[in-house]
This record gives C-alpha cells, structure tokens and sequence, in this order.
C-alpha cells in the first residue's frame, strides 16, 4: 500500500466564486506536478474534500457569497485536517487575517490580484511543507517501530542491534535537521509580519530589525536564557505590529501632537498587538514583552502602568532600543552617540531602564557607524564601491548600502556579507518586487585600524 501512496500526485483545491479565476488558477499551475482541483463555492468545495482524499494544500477566497472563506476553512479542517490553508483576500485586513488564522487554520495569505510567480512559489511552499509534515509522520512511526525491534533484538542479536542503532541515529539527524528547517521557516515568517509593519509608515522602515538586533545583543550580555532571548528577539520584530490599521497620519505625529480621539487610537496599539499574535501559542510569551514595551519605568506609562523591575525585562531592553531608534532615525551620519546617550539620560529612571544604558551605548556605537564604508577609526584601502545586477554578484562582496524593495521593503541591511543562499534571496525579491536600483557593494582587499 506505501508504494501507491508514494506514486500518487499532490492534491491543491482552489476555492472561489469567479469561474474565470478558478481558469486563470488552472493555467498557471497546468505544468506543475500537483493535481489541481477546483470549487466555485465553500459548500461545493466541502465536496471535493468528502470525496477526494489526500488534499495537502487548499486555498481559498475570503469574500465568497454563502459560505465564507473562514467558514469553509474551519469546516475543512473536519474533513482534510493535515492540510495547509492559504486565504485569498482582496484587501489587506488584519482583523480578517487573525480570524483565518484563529478559526480557519490558515497560516498564511495573499492579496488578490497576485504575482503569478510569488503566487507560484507560495503553493510550492506549501506542497513541499506538506510532504514534510507526512515525512515527519512517516519518520516518526518508523523510528517508534525500530525502538520496539531493537528492544527485542536485544536479547540475542547484539550485532544487529549495533547496526540498527545506526540507522536509527541518522534517521533522527535528519529528522532534527528537518525541524530546524522548519524553525527556521517560523523566524522567517516573523521577519516577514515584521516588514508587513513597516508598511504602516515610512518612519517604521528598518526599526523593527535595527530594535531586534539591538535588544538581542544586549540581552546576551546580560546572559539572559536562551529562550528568553529567543522571544525578545520575536517581540522585538513585531512590537509595532498593533501599529496595522492605525491611519499613517496618526503615526507620522509625536505623542504630544495627537488629539485627544488619536491618542486614545495609539494608546491601544500595544495591547493590541499582543491581541494579533495571541493566537500563536509559541508567541505569548513574545505577547506579553509587546504588551509592556510601553510601560516607563517611573510608571507613567501604558497600558497598565507598572513600574520599575515589575517590569519585564525584555519588555525594559525593547524600550529602550525602540527610544534608542527613534532618536537615531534615518540620518545616522549627521548624530553621534554622545549626543543621542546625552538627550537619553535626561530620562533615565523616568522612561528608561537606568542599568541598561551602558550596554546600549556600546552596542549603539557598534550598530549604526561600523560600516563598511566608513569605519569608525580607521579607513578601508583597495575598496570601490559598485552598483552591481543581482545576476552579477558573487560571494565575499559587502553590501555598502540598505538594499529596499520597489514597495520599500527592508531586504537586507548594509554590512551584509554576500553568500550563495543571500544573492539567491535577493535574485529572487528583484524578481517578484523589483527595485529601481542594483545592489550596491565593495569588495575590501584591505583595511588599516
């Protein structure tokens, strides 16, 4: 019976009420090597899936008359419960989102109209995390059936215990290879909601990654757990992430500058965020450092007023890297460290952590003028910087400046060391979201200290 199992072609049900999408949809995925079904309503769709078994991925359109996309995926889930659900949505909602993921399972969406070849991608995405997880399925039965041979096999075949426990060793490497895989797919999703949020401002670009980056080093020196660095890292990529929905007018204004309806608009972000991501039981503990990145030490600050070490001390170290950020902005050439640290101690055990400040200066200093192109205290010899295509990258060239996205993406950070997986990930951005610029690089021969 494996061996039908294993000639049998993926399945991926498409969900919509427009024929002529469900025909586009057709033609685009005629060459893959999935079978594509198809329904132009949830309950035609329900269907499809009493009747067909071994869909792995099924995507569906949020606005349908009748049954919804969120109803029809929380009731596909009775009859296809392994598979992956992506929702199709014509218009950013995040409320809808949350509720596609809350009640439909769904782990991620994609706005309508699509890139033919994101969209593409996206479902190969999620095919391949499907064999994965019937992989893993498949692997972990196998190793529990071997543990109760080797038990047996023990008793008068030790050699063929000792060839077994082999197998069985490499077996559980590649599965230990495979969920850091997929760990490592989950952090790319948060780095991914991350840059969702600097769409809510221009002010937001590159803050969530250069607040990360700065909370994650300063948590290490303080030899926080590894777990807990782990979720000050999540946090501190999503701390904004209650900023969705909020007008960019609202944002673009200082707290003082607000009146009285929009700050209490802004006042909810906080708790609002934690709200978004509750859903995911691996980001609570993240949550609640979102909750409390807000909170000021003297207890003036919000959404529940705690003071000094009550709070937490990722939600401190988050704190202090977002005023950290602000202060610096996007003109980092023309502020230094001492007069940003000389305005910061002004609130120091009034809005900031006072016992933070010294590892945030170090790290300040590291973070935003250790560049490639002008190193503090010492200059680069045989450097030229060039604008290079992506198809004319190689590995060991420095990015020298902030490569964006054409919609304004953050995509990767100046200083970055080119590497075969990097230039294929940026091949791929100009590709889906093309830049009007190339990449900007150096290649250093040389420096003197």
């Amino acid at each position: 019976m494996s061996e039908a199992v294993d000639v049998q072609l993926d399945k991926v049900l498409f969900v919509d009420d427009e024929e002529s999408i469900l025909r586009s949809l057709n033609r685009l995925f005629m060459d893959e090597e999935f079978l594509v079904l198809t329904a132009n309503s949830g309950e035609k769709g329900l269907t499809v899936l009493r009747e067909t078994g071994g869909v792995g991925v099924i995507v569906s359109d949020q606005r349908m008359p009748g049954m919804s996309g969120v109803e029809f995926l929380s009731r596909s889930r009775e009859r296809a419960p392994d598979a992956l659900r992506i929702v199709l949505t014509g218009y950013a909602d995040i409320n809808a989102t949350v509720e596609a993921i809350n009640k439909g399972g769904a782990y991620r969406y994609i706005t309508k109209p699509w890139n033919d070849e994101d969209l593409l991608q996206t479902i190969r995405d999620a095919v391949r995390q499907y064999r994965l997880m019937l992989e893993n399925r498949r692997l972990n039965v196998l190793v529990q059936k071997q543990n109760e041979e080797l038990q047996e096999w023990n008793t008068n075949l030790k050699g063929r215990v000792l060839e077994q426990t082999a197998t069985i060793r490499k077996q559980n490497e590649d599965l230990s290879a495979k969920n850091e895989r997929i760990g490592e797919n989950f952090r790319k999703v948060l780095e991914a909601f991350s840059r969702l949020v600097e769409l809510c401002s221009a002010r937001l670009k590159s803050h969530a990654k250069n607040v990360a980056e700065l909370s994650v080093n300063v948590a290490r020196e303080l030899n926080l757990p590894e777990k807990d660095i782990e979720t000050i890292h999540a946090a501190a990529l999503l701390h904004d992430i209650g900023k969705i929905g909020i007008p960019e007018a609202i944002l673009e204004k200082s707290l003082i500058e607000l009146t009285e309806s929009e700050r209490l608009i802004y006042l909810q972000h906080a708790v609002r965020g934690q709200s978004a991501i509750d859903v995911v039981e691996d980001l609570r503990a993240a949550g609640l450092l979102i909750r409390h990145h807000h909170e000021r030490y003297d207890g003036k600050g919000f959404p529940d007023g705690l003071t000094g070490e009550a709070i937490p001390i990722g939600a401190r170290i988050i704190a202090f890297a977002d005023y950290l950020d602000h202060e610096f902005g996007n003109q980092r050439g023309g502020v230094t460290v001492d007069v940003v640290f000389g305005k910061i101690s002004l609130h120091l055990g009034f809005l900031l952590d006072p016992s933070l400040v010294g590892h945030f200066k170090r790290f300040a200093r590291y973070h935003y003028f250790s560049h490639p192109t002008r190193p503090e205290g010492g200059t680069h010899q045989g450097s030229m910087e060039l604008e290079l295509p992506p198809g004319k990258l190689t590995e060991g060239l420095i990015v020298s400046r902030d490569v964006f996205s054409g919609t304004g993406l953050l995509l990767m950070r100046s200083g970055t060391v080119l590497d075969d997986a990097k230039i294929v990930s940026l091949r791929r951005y100009y590709q889906i979201d093309p830049p009007a610029n190339g990449v900007f690089v150096i290649n250093v021969t040389g420096m003197v200290m």
